[in-house]
C-alpha cells in the first residue's frame, strides 16, 4: 500500500457507521479488479497505478457510509470508470497540444497472441484514442471487458439508451476508420 493510500492506519477500521472492513482489506480484496478494469478502459499500463490510487483515495472517506457491503465491488467499478474517463479526457487534451507521448499498445497483447492479433489490437487501441471518452469507455466495456448492457450503463452512470447510443457511435467511427 502506497503512502497516498495510508489515510487510515493499518488494521484500523474505516471511519463510518460500523464499517466491517478496513481500507487495507478492501484494497487487498479489490485492487486487482480496479487495476484490470482501468487497464481495459485506458489501454496503457503506465496510468494504472495512479488510477488505482485515485480510486481508493476517492472512496476512502465514504467507505464507512456504504449501506450494502455487497455493493462495494460494483461501486468501485463505477468510481474506476469515472476516474478513467477523466484521465482519457485529459490525455486527449495532452495529445492535441503535443505533450502526450505516442503510446505503445503492444504491452496489452498477450504473449500467446499471433502476430496478426498483435497488429489488430495495437491498431484498435490507437483508433480508440481518437474517440470521445464516453464513447470509448462504453465500447471498451462492452467489447473488450464483455459487460452486459445493463451493467455497462450502471458503470457509465447513464441510461441504457444512452449506453447503446455511445456504443453505436463508437462502432460507426471504428468501422469508418478500418474500412
Amino acid at each position: 500500500m502506497t503512502a497516498r493510500l495510508q489515510l487510515v492506519r493499518e488494521g484500523e477500521p474505516v471511519p463510518g457507521a460500523g464499517a466491517p472492513a478496513t481500507l487495507e482489506e478492501v484494497y487487498r480484496q479489490e485492487s486487482r479488479y480496479v487495476a484490470h478494469l482501468a487497464l481495459r478502459v485506458l489501454g496503457r499500463d503506465l496510468d494504472i497505478d495512479d488510477v488505482v490510487q485515485d480510486v481508493f483515495v476517492a472512496v476512502s472517506g465514504a467507505l464507512g457510509k456504504l449501506r450494502d457491503p455487497a455493493a462495494l465491488h460494483a461501486w468501485l467499478g463505477t468510481v474506476t470508470v469515472r476516474i478513467a474517463r477523466r484521465r482519457l479526457r485529459f490525455r486527449r487534451l495532452l495529445t492535441l497540444t503535443g505533450f502526450d507521448p505516442q503510446p505503445d499498445y503492444r504491452e496489452l497483447v498477450s504473449p500467446d497472441a499471433s502476430p496478426e492479433q498483435r497488429v489488430v489490437i495495437t491498431r484498435l487501441y490507437a483508433a480508440l484514442d481518437d474517440l470521445p471518452a464516453k464513447e470509448r469507455v462504453a465500447w471498451t466495456l462492452r467489447h473488450v471487458q464483455g459487460e452486459q448492457l445493463e451493467e455497462l450503463a450502471r458503470l457509465c452512470e447513464c441510461s441504457l439508451a444512452t449506453a447503446k447510443r455511445r456504443i453505436l457511435a463508437a462502432e460507426r467511427a471504428l468501422e469508418a476508420r478500418f474500412r
